[in-house]
């Protein structure tokens, strides 16, 4: 598809989801209520530059001013640009729960994933002593990557899909030190009658009886061992393995989406509404990327 053709679609897109949406998270009260450099300017650069593997947004600036300056002639300085994406913090994440209600809110599948993904601000040699977000983010360790770190991580509920990644229906933000079942409370507390894939980390036998009975949510997770069991029965040990190979499509979902935005690196954020812009800015690139609306 022709490089030009996809910013035009980008920014029409953009621009029918800022006046229907996102216009009440973008509201100013000042003079300056019309700027001649405009939110949807804006935010089409910043998922313009991502979807051109552009991640920081010193990079995203050059990017556009050595290539598109004719396109966007009231481009402002890079201060003045940054502090604009940091503002529009709120109407990007909504930009990205819209596009996942628009582009994937159809017909329906009673099997879904659920998992959590690290953001990474500070690595573990900086992570007791970085303060980068505070409302947001604290220490936390990430299991899977064997790895303390200073962040927050993505809560994810994905609608599975056969022999493809699965589609992503609800985000959750949540600090590294987040429990992801407490994260998964929020999560399923209105979602009914389908069945949710999880890891070991979601057993509750309470919380799990609770959605079967109240919301027809059932949570089906790999078999514990019990308190001074060896090995699994051969059984279990098969259901176990089951589970883990459908619920395996929604870390290769994290995987992609990685690749595609970088999403796991944020050192270079350095505050709370720079954090939501930079993860829900490539949320919503990785939705137009599945949707077949941009390819990279």
């Amino acid at each position: 598809m022709d490089n030009d053709y996809q910013l035009i679609q980008l920014y029409c897109i953009i621009c029918h989801v800022y006046d229907n949406r996102l216009v009440a998270d973008a509201q100013r009260t000042s003079n300056n209520f019309l700027p001649k450099f405009t939110d949807e300017e804006c935010l089409a650069i910043v998922l313009w530059g991502l979807a051109n593997r552009k991640f920081t947004c010193i990079d995203v600036y050059k990017f556009i001013k050595s290539y598109y300056r004719d396109w966007f002639p009231n481009l402002p300085n890079y201060s003045a640009f940054n502090r604009r994406v940091c503002y529009l913090s709120d109407a990007i994440k909504t930009l990205a729960s819209e596009l996942m209600a628009q582009l994937f809110g159809g017909p329906n599948c009673p099997t879904h994933l659920i998992d959590s993904m690290p953001i990474v601000v500070a690595n573990a040699k900086r992570s007791g002593r970085a303060k980068v977000a505070p409302d947001l983010c604290d220490k936390g360790y990430c299991d899977s990557k064997k790895m303390w770190y200073y962040g927050v991580k993505i809560n994810a509920l994905g609608l599975s899909q056969y022999k493809t990644l699965p589609l992503p229906r609800q985000l959750l933000l949540t600090s590294a030190s987040t429990h992801d079942r407490k994260a998964a409370v929020e999560i399923l507390d209105d979602v009914y009658e389908i069945d949710v894939f999880a890891d070991k980390a979601y057993i509750h036998a309470a919380w799990q009886a609770y959605l079967s009975e109240n919301n027809k949510v059932e949570v089906i997770t790999p078999v514990k061992l019990s308190k001074g069991q060896e090995r699994l029965d051969s059984a279990d040990s098969l259901f176990s393995t089951a589970v883990s190979r459908v619920r395996q499509p929604i870390e290769s979902f994290f995987n992609w989406l990685h690749e595609l935005t970088n999403i796991q690196e944020a050192s270079k954020v350095r505050s709370s509404n720079g954090l939501i812009s930079f993860v829900f800015a490539r949320i919503s690139l990785a939705c137009l990327v599945i949707a077949g609306i941009i390819s990279v």
